[in-house]
């Protein structure tokens, strides 16, 4: 137990051990005050940029621990709405295993050529990100292959927390806010956070759209949905990992669903004031305080923006509209 904190999964030193063993390509992402956005919001507002890598997301950190660390050369399968079947295929082809990533039939065309132009077997399963995960898990199983779960394996969250290793070596805050998907960057991040700074507040940000985490979190039991709908491919859930909503359990203080509006126009924020492209995942923090600016009008807040590809088109709906 650390500082009256429950017992977490998770150990420091795993994370210590990512730190050393991850791609540098990922790590020392930029973290800095960003002042033309905090003039926009009126909430002094930190940005750490994790889309400034070869995938454009912050889930190669996770990916690449995986794979450098895996107790086998057995194949590996995993299911990804685009992001993290990016960064296995990164990582599958610096360590040279087999990688299959099952996405669905709706997944973002631009994340599935990346994830090919990789080097991954990309199946397409399911009508959305839950539904290809059992296909996916169901292949695994029938061929040998690890099956590879995001925000489950430890890999993932211990990756994860060096984003936070990197906040400990900056400027204090009062509040970060963390997009909340399977629950691998919020519960990495709470764990390295809560433990050196146990006075800040991490407060987890989901699509309200898309609210399958947060319900679990608040109610101690699953709460799956039969469909959700939110431009925020990338933390979209329906089905909740239990160990993911149980590490949240005592780390995480509170959780916001913000609008669908208010994801686009903080898209435009950034990409206005930060000049940064961010898709609609990466900006839900910034979405929080765009819904709740008075609450958080005082406090000095950080948030990652956690990835960057969007397609043209959505560019052109989503940042020229």
């Amino acid at each position: 137990m650390t500082r009256g904190l429950p017992e977490h999964r998770l150990a420091l030193e795993t994370v210590h051990d990512a730190a050393r063993t991850i791609d540098p390509v990922f790590l020392q992402s930029p973290q800095y005050a960003c002042e033309p956005l905090q003039d926009a919001l009126g909430v002094a507002v930190s940005l750490k940029v994790e889309s400034i890598n070869p995938i454009r997301c912050f889930k190669g950190r996770g990916a690449d621990y995986l794979v450098a660390r895996r107790a086998s050369d057995a194949p590996l399968v995993t299911a990804s709405a685009g992001n993290f079947g990016q960064a296995m295929a990164y990582a599958c082809r610096t360590h040279g295993v087999p990688l299959t990533v099952y996405a669905a039939v709706t997944a973002n065309p631009l994340k599935l050529d990346r994830m090919r132009a990789l080097g991954a077997e990309v199946i397409l399963a399911g009508v959305d990100f839950d539904a290809a995960k059992e296909v996916a898990r169901a292949a695994a199983a029938v061929s040998g292959a690890r099956f590879v779960e995001d925000g489950r394996d430890l890999e993932t969250l211990a990756g994860a927390g060096t984003i936070a290793l990197e906040w400990l070596a900056g400027p204090r805050f009062d509040v970060a806010l963390i997009p909340l998907g399977n629950g691998a960057l919020l519960n990495g991040i709470a764990r390295v956070l809560k433990a050196a700074w146990p006075d800040v507040r991490v407060v987890a940000v989901q699509a309200a759209g898309a609210p399958a985490m947060v319900r679990s979190w608040r109610t101690r039991h699953l709460v799956a949905y039969d469909r959700i709908e939110t431009i925020a491919d990338g933390i979209g859930v329906r089905t909740p990992i239990q160990e993911a909503v149980e590490d949240m359990q005592g780390w995480v203080d509170d959780a916001i669903l913000v609008q669908e509006e208010s994801i686009i126009q903080a898209m435009r924020l950034v990409h206005r004031h930060a000049g940064l492209v961010a898709e609609p995942s990466a900006v839900v923090g910034i979405a929080a305080l765009i819904e709740h600016q008075l609450a958080f009008a005082h406090a000095r807040v950080a948030t990652v923006l956690c990835g960057g590809n969007l397609t043209d088109e959505q560019v052109a709906r989503w940042l020229c509209g």
